[in-house]
């Protein structure tokens, strides 16, 4: 299984704890692809308008980064929404964003909502988020079990679109045939010892969030 990691141009005291030994490929989403490089890591290619670079650092990139894809600025796609699709047309058959949080609350909200866009739906249970606190997983409408994450004692269950009949059980707290027609996040849940967690619902699509408080474990994924 092919693993891209898309290093985005977030704020880098989020990212997580020794993020330079994940495994898989890394990919340069703008000005991640300058955070790749100051970490020793050359892309397998860089992705972006690269309007966050000085011309300095820009050089840098096309000096040591063998296939970049730039775009204007004015374009009808973000930087990581163009990274994705090109991940996944080079093969991936996961994608790990990486500094897709944090700073501008726009590019954070714009990143979660991604899975959610029709033309990544095929997609949308192979991509997920990482950073220093939190663990990010996408899925679809069915029956899915979360296994307990020693590092993550928190889990949350947030619907990104209009949801039918959510059902939450072997959690602290459970839910039965909850409905929406818009996104609402149902956070702090926690799991039981090591019980996994089962969710269910009928059509939507949910964000599955682990998460820790910042002193927490330090062990990422």
């Amino acid at each position: 299984m092919t693993l891209m990691n898309l290093m985005v141009g977030g704020p880098v005291g989020l990212l997580p704890h020794d993020w330079q030994k994940l495994a898989g490929t890394w990919v340069g989403v703008d000005r991640g692809t300058l955070h790749l490089l100051q970490a020793g890591i050359t892309p397998q290619f860089a992705v972006g308008d690269f309007d966050s670079l000085t011309a300095s650092e820009f050089g840098q990139v096309k000096r040591r980064v063998a296939e970049l894809h730039t775009a204007k600025p004015e374009k009808d796609e973000t930087d990581t929404e163009m990274a994705v699709r090109l991940a996944f047309k080079a093969g991936a058959a996961r994608v790990r964003l990486i500094g897709a949080t944090g700073g501008r609350l726009d590019h954070f909200l714009s990143n979660l909502f991604l899975p959610t866009e029709l033309r990544f739906q095929n997609w949308t249970e192979q991509i997920e988020m990482l950073d220093a606190q939190n663990w990010v997983q996408f899925y679809r409408g069915g029956t899915h079990e979360l296994p307990a994450q020693p590092d993550y004692p928190y889990l949350g269950i947030v619907p990104l679109t209009g949801i039918e009949r959510l059902n939450i059980a072997g959690a602290k707290y459970p839910l039965k045939d909850w409905s929406s027609m818009t996104p609402f996040s149902w956070a702090s849940n926690e799991f039981l010892g090591q019980q996994p967690v089962t969710i269910s619902w009928q059509s939507g699509i949910v964000a599955v969030v682990y998460s820790r408080d910042r002193n927490g474990q330090q062990t990422d994924n």
